[in-house]
């Protein structure tokens, strides 16, 4: 196997450390591990990173190297075009949000060829910095509890803390989770009038509305509630949503299983859209949204040519790549899923769009 026309990044591990991994999956503990990347060799912590996908014999890693350099490396196992994620990335900025920079990157483990992987930017201090974007506080969105509610979704009951779901990446963690659950307790106890004020003040709305309009137009059904970064903007002290883990995308689940075009609600999920969206300014301004992306950017002109120019690139270490799940002809098949998903897609979002009058 080889990986003919992408980036190399070869990893050695000692046996004992690898083996100490592997005794427990879920463990979030890192090994030492030497790192060669882009011709330099370094010293480098590993682990395994994901869900349900740690059970996969194709891992996915978190890399920690040099200072404070984080990347994620996904085998994208469940998806047979290994494009969604990058592809989706590419959407939101193509809208105008910011979201991490891939690449796709063939690994060599102890000298042993380990496939394509997908290298993600981490979303982190130097994510921002690179933007020139002020963060006074990051927050992520690791599992489904963070869903902007008080109610906890596994036992339907109340929440025993309104931070579950959330884990504080950078700020002073006391405030931050202090203001994280002001800002959760007023999504849901505020009357009406008082709570349009306080999003005004804490929610930027407009970021938002793109945010949401990226997940429900790649279809996203796993992001709402999860899958995504929470960072204060620093001049303004308002919230702002990134977009994290969008591989259950364009027609597939995050297990890879075909999905219907329709899986997504129109009008999104979680405590917060349904707020957002009780106000006629807000569905005004995402509707307008929504349809200048219909006309401009979530269009086979505009994303067709991106999906080629992957695919290019990918192709013959796919090929190559004997580590995936799915078979060659499966990832040669996906072009005309996304074609389909896409003609789709626009078809059920107009027929919202005109359906929705007020």
């Amino acid at each position: 196997m080889s990986g003919e026309g992408l980036p190399t990044r070869k990893i050695t591990i000692d046996e004992a450390d690898l083996r100490r991994l592997q005794a427990d999956v879920w463990s979030n503990e890192f090994a030492p591990v030497k790192l060669e990347m882009d011709g330099v060799a370094m010293d480098a912590r590993l682990r395994f990173r994901g869900g349900h996908t740690r059970n996969y014999p194709k891992k996915s890693y978190e890399i920690h190297y040099g200072d404070n350099g984080i990347l994620h490396w996904n085998a994208e196992f469940d998806d047979p075009s290994m494009i969604r994620n990058a592809l989706s990335f590419h959407f939101f900025e193509m809208m105008g949000l910011p979201a991490p920079r891939t690449q796709h990157m063939w690994l060599e483990w102890n000298g042993y060829p380990h496939g394509v992987y997908l290298e993600i930017e981490s979303v982190d201090r130097t994510f921002f910095r690179k933007r020139k974007l002020g963060s006074r506080a990051l927050v992520y969105a690791v599992n489904d509890k963070a869903n902007f509610s008080l109610i906890d979704p596994d036992t339907e009951g109340a929440k025993e803390s309104l931070l579950d779901g959330y884990r504080v990446m950078h700020g002073n963690v006391a405030r931050t989770e202090k203001r994280l659950t002001r800002f959760v307790r007023g999504i849901n106890r505020l009357p009406r009038r008082s709570l349009k004020t306080f999003l005004a003040k804490r929610l930027d709305v407009s970021v938002y509305l793109k945010w949401l309009a990226g997940a429900v137009l790649t279809g996203n059904y796993d992001g709402f509630d999860q899958n995504y970064a929470l960072y204060e903007h620093y001049s303004t002290g308002k919230y702002r949503i990134i977009p994290w883990d969008y591989e259950g995308t364009w027609g597939r689940n995050c297990y890879g299983r075909l999905c219907g075009s329709d899986l997504v609600d129109v009008k999104g999920y979680n405590a917060l859209t349904r707020k957002v969206l009780s106000y006629k300014d807000c569905r005004r301004a995402y509707r307008k949204l929504l349809k200048k992306m219909l006309e401009t950017k979530f269009t086979l002109n505009a994303i067709e040519p991106v999906i080629a120019e992957m695919y290019e690139r990918l192709t013959p270490a796919i090929r190559d790549d004997f580590t995936r799940k799915w078979p060659f002809r499966s990832f040669e098949a996906e072009p005309e899923l996304f074609r389909s998903y896409i003609e789709e897609r626009r078809a059920i979002i107009y027929d919202t769009l005109n359906a929705w009058k007020d």
